[in-house]
């Protein structure tokens, strides 16, 4: 009887997805910037002007990159400082850098 040892010594991921979130993390990163009080003054504006409704882009930071987006909002939150763009983004008003009407 010849018993194959081979089998023991095939590769076993035991990390399975370790390899691929690895990969994700060596994409470029871009640091957030900080707005300048005139780009604070233009966005201030801009977010005055939109309402429930509105359709708009938006960019904005998000795991550590620059993401932007267009879509209709259906939501603003005060309270929670949040903005939802057809049910299915919620965004921090704290990391938008911009926003077109």
């Amino acid at each position: 009887m010849v018993v194959s040892r081979a089998k023991q010594f095939l590769p076993f991921d035991a990390l399975k997805g370790l390899q691929e979130a690895l990969r994700e993390k060596e994409q470029e990163q871009e640091e957030k910037i900080e707005l300048s009080e005139e780009s604070l003054l233009e966005l201030n504006n801009s977010f005055n002007k939109i309402e429930i409704g509105s359709k708009v882009k938006i960019k904005f930071y998000k795991n550590n990159k620059y993401v932007e987006i267009s879509g209709t909002i259906t939501n603003i939150d005060y309270i929670k400082k949040k903005i939802q763009i057809e049910n299915f983004q919620n965004i921090n008003i704290s990391d938008i850098v911009s926003i077109s009407i």
